[in-house]
Parts: structure tokens; C-alpha cells; sequence
């Protein structure tokens, strides 16, 4: 085979490889033991893939210390949806920072406390139900078909990245699940929330033609959601 032609037939084979391989973002790998976030070093509010590390002689073991889901969170008091997520991620334990890994815990209402359709971008979830039962579900992106279930105590279920997702208590007590995910800052898209309490907002045309409902309609909907 002629030097020129191999050369662009390997040419070729490369490209096609590109095209063929999957599209994937996680956290960045490791480049030393450990990256304790340094939340004093930074300026502003950009930040690129994590924090800046702290100089290893000042971190201590509470960098890598988190009591927080120990406590149930209020599911009652002005909560509309009768479930609250307490976050185990790098904004509240700088020792993630790098490792690639987070949990949360949920608190759910009984007889119908829910976990609003989300998605997290940057995390396949993991779910332990520690108390109760939940219907969970999630929606894949090729067909729409729903993919649910109910999962009680001690059982688990998954919830593929980036994919719409949600838990719904079914019993008569209160349900606590425990969830484990791939990033250090999953990331949560509530989906209503991101259409109907966007800033500035998404027009309300837009919704109304999405959604096959009057205009009056949106607006009444978004009249439910303070923008972020």
C-alpha cells in the first residue's frame, strides 16, 4: 500500500472513531492524593472544574468531616412539595474537592411527599431507601418511555445521568432515601422550576405552544416560582 494512501486511510479511522466515541463530562481526574477546597482563595464567583487547593499543611480531618445527614430536614413548613434535600457535595465538604464523588440525603412527607422531575448533568444517581417506600422513576431521552418502580426500604435504584428523574412516597410514614452520585457537585435541574421560574423568563409563546396550553395558563404557573 502506497505510503500517502495508508496515511489517509488512518486518517480516516481516526475521524471515525472521534465521531463514534460518546460525549462524556465528569470531574477531572486526580493529579495528587488530595485537593481540599480552598473557599478563602477565591475571587468572584468563577471557578473552573473545582476549587483551589489548600496548602496540605493546613488541612486538617474536619475537611473531611460532614455531620449534616444525620439530621432529618423540615418536609412540612412551607414546603409545597413535602420533600427537602440535604447536600453532601464539595460546597459544604471541601474534602470532595477532585475525588469525584458526593451524596444527599432526601426527607419525604409520607403519603405523597415528592421529589419534583429533575436531572442532574453531571452525575448517574444512585438511590438507598433507608426508611418507607418510594415510587421512583425516570424518563429515557431516545423514546420517552418511563422506567419506574416502587422501592422500599434496604433496596436501591438508578437513575442514569442527565436523565429526568423523580420519587414519590407511597406509605403511611415518613420515607428518608440516601443518595450516592459520580461528581463531587452533581448539579439538580428541577424541570419545572428551570422552565416556569426562569430569570429573565422564558416566553411565555414559547411554553404555551411546548406545553399545548393557554397563555393564562403559563403565567398562572409562573406566578408559583420566585426566579433564581
Amino acid at each position: 500500500m502506497a505510503p500517502k494512501l495508508a496515511a489517509v486511510l488512518v486518517a480516516a479511522c481516526a475521524v471515525l472513531l472521534a465521531l463514534a466515541a460518546p460525549l462524556l463530562a465528569g470531574d477531572p481526574d486526580m493529579l495528587q492524593d488530595i485537593c481540599v477546597a480552598d473557599y478563602k482563595s477565591i475571587q468572584g464567583p468563577l471557578r473552573v472544574n473545582g476549587f483551589p487547593c489548600k496548602r496540605e499543611a493546613n488541612v486538617t480531618a474536619e475537611d473531611f468531616f460532614f455531620g449534616g445527614l444525620a439530621k432529618a430536614a423540615d418536609v412540612y413548613t412551607g414546603n409545597p412539595v413535602g420533600s427537602a434535600v440535604t447536600a453532601a457535595d464539595v460546597e459544604v465538604l471541601p474534602g470532595l474537592n477532585t475525588l469525584g464523588v458526593s451524596m444527599a440525603r432526601t426527607d419525604f412527607a409520607p403519603s405523597g411527599g415528592v421529589s419534583p422531575p429533575h436531572a442532574h448533568p453531571r452525575a448517574t444517581e444512585i438511590l438507598f431507601v433507608v426508611e418507607g417506600a418510594l415510587e421512583v422513576g425516570f424518563v429515557t431521552a431516545a423514546n420517552r418511555r418511563l422506567l419506574g418502580r416502587t422501592v422500599r426500604a434496604g433496596e436501591v435504584f438508578v437513575f442514569p445521568r442527565g436523565l429526568l428523574h423523580f420519587q414519590r412516597s407511597v406509605g403511611a410514614v415518613p420515607a428518608v432515601a440516601i443518595s450516592a452520585f459520580n461528581s463531587q457537585l452533581p448539579g439538580t435541574q428541577a424541570a419545572a422550576g428551570a422552565l416556569f421560574g426562569a430569570a429573565p423568563a422564558v416566553p411565555t409563546d414559547v411554553l404555551a405552544r411546548a406545553f399545548q396550553i393557554d397563555g393564562g395558563v403559563v403565567e398562572s404557573i409562573k406566578s408559583k416560582f420566585t426566579p433564581k
